[in-house]
């Protein structure tokens, strides 16, 4: 063959070469389990986005819920330990540090045992994804809780199915190194009014949303938080002014706290956090301790 040819003919492949590779888009990214201890998923690239500086706060600041925090607390020792747990779903109340207890005792445990153990949070939209993210967790040389915030389904969203897998229905089953850890203000992931709809107009009203409400049977704890009295705000509000040393009167703290409650027609965890918050911004306190 002439060497002209041979020279259009390789040119013609290194351009093949180059369009299959971009047809097949960016090469997965490593994962580094040393470089933090959080992480969010993104499938896009099949990489853990390490997070530098993890948005929590310490676990004694979380008030009122004292007993689902001790079971929370327990079982992810145990995890860590690795003795077995069970996948958890917090739910309840808004507000009430569903989320902030989750992140809050992993921080707890891994301090207090030494264990390297990871929190990799997943966005509710890329629930479908996590029977890739399984696969990547089971060979991670550490134990690792999956971390979904805000938890529901629409009735005609099928991504339950991917979660369902993972919890309990699937071949492979969850791998031994892998907790779910789940928030929701719905028992049972799906709306009220959806679940009276299907049973409404269903053959068999038993049946009708008995697939949806197994998702939520497939957690081994149920954690409920409901709304918080007004003592215990106040005692959220007591211990957030401790902590950050605010040199403030207890019954000025309590009646400006009262009033933003009122304000805002509500009493939760989050309400209390931000009144502190504004708190600290009118007397020029810094909430870094």
């Amino acid at each position: 063959m002439p060497e002209a040819k041979i020279d259009v003919l390789i040119r013609e492949m290194q351009k093949l070469s180059a369009a299959i590779e971009r047809m097949a888009g960016p090469a997965a990214a490593a994962n580094d389990w040393t470089a933090a201890e959080c992480f969010v998923w993104a499938p896009a690239t099949h990489h853990l986005q390490p997070v530098a500086k993890p948005n929590r706060i310490e676990l004694s600041l979380i008030t009122g819920v004292d007993h689902v925090r001790d079971i929370l607390l327990d079982n992810t020792l145990r995890f860590a330990e690795g003795y077995t747990a069970n996948n958890v779903l917090l739910w309840g109340a808004r507000g009430m540090g569903k989320s902030s207890l989750v992140k809050s005792v992993h921080a707890q445990v891994a301090r207090d045992t030494g264990v390297a153990v990871k929190l990799v949070e997943v966005h509710r939209e890329d629930i479908a994804t996590l029977p890739a993210l399984m696969d990547i967790l089971k060979s991670a040389p550490v134990p690792v809780i999956v971390f979904c915030d805000d938890l529901s389904f629409d009735h005609d969203d099928t991504s339950y199915k991917s979660l369902k897998a993972v919890l309990d229905g699937g071949v492979e089953g969850r791998p031994s190194n892998v907790l779910l850890y789940a928030t929701s203000n719905r028992r049972h992931l799906l709306p009220r009014h959806m679940m009276e709809n299907e049973q409404s107009t269903a053959i068999n009203p038993s049946e009708a949303v008995e697939e949806k409400v197994s998702l939520s049977d497939r957690f081994g704890l149920w954690l409920g938080f409901h709304k918080c009295s007004q003592d215990d705000y106040l005692a959220m509000i007591d211990g957030y002014a401790a902590h950050y040393g605010f040199k403030l009167d207890r019954d000025t703290l309590h009646a400006e706290a009262l009033e933003w409650a009122t304000t805002r027609g509500a009493r939760s965890g989050r309400v209390a956090w931000q009144f502190i918050q504004d708190l600290a911004g009118r007397l020029r306190h810094r909430l870094d301790g």
